[in-house]
């Protein structure tokens, strides 16, 4: 079965809802999503890779890309990690201080809880960012290294386009990728692998 999406003009994260919506309702088969900027095609093909299918990206034009998702065929680079080394576990970060009262404290506690993490194994299988908690991964971050070290480690982190887009950060962003609010519900609608730190 074959079936074509055209998310062409529609803001995220309308693109990445549709093509769940009709992966879902197929046994097995291919989807094709038609989007017509960067953010998008880069949201869609995150949603094919955390379900396991396979993908492939064309690029059409200069705005135009068709991301092709096989359904029943799970993808070679999913799993690559071992259980030894990630814990199926969310960290969302919505601030860029720990606890509430000083200001200068929360931010040594924060640079103090991000280190730790480089050093305790096994580590969160993501990092979630939003609201202020986006300026930790955006330049003039004191925590970019820490951050940069996890990402390495295979920690997939995030932060929300929404939020960078209001502090004007978007340009700023030094680790990981922009995501959606759909992607940040799915990663954050498990209270038991959830942690909240702010």
């Amino acid at each position: 079965m074959k079936k074509v999406i055209d998310a062409r003009g529609e803001a995220c994260p309308k693109p990445v809802i549709m093509t769940k919506k009709e992966l879902d309702s197929i046994e097995e088969g291919v989807i094709t999503t038609i989007v017509d900027n960067e953010v998008a095609k880069e949201n869609v093909s995150k949603l094919a890779n955390s379900l396991g299918y396979e993908y492939k990206v064309d690029k059409k034009g200069d705005n135009e890309y068709h991301i092709h998702i096989s359904k029943g065929a799970a993808s070679e680079e999913t799993n690559v990690c071992t259980p030894d080394t990630f814990k199926d576990m969310t960290i969302a970060f919505s601030s860029n201080t720990m606890g509430k009262g000083s200001e200068e404290l929360g931010k040594i506690l924060m640079k103090s809880f991000i280190y730790t993490l480089t050093e305790a194994t096994p580590y969160p299988s993501t990092l979630v960012f939003y609201n202020g908690g986006v300026h930790l991964t955006c330049e003039g971050s004191e925590v970019l290294e820490d951050l940069k070290k996890l990402e390495e480690e295979g920690v997939e982190i995030i932060s929300c386009g929404t939020c960078l887009d209001y502090y004007n950060l978007k340009d700023k962003l030094k680790v990981g990728t922009v995501s959606n609010m759909y992607t940040i519900y799915e990663k954050l609608r498990n209270p038991i692998k959830t942690l909240t730190i702010g």
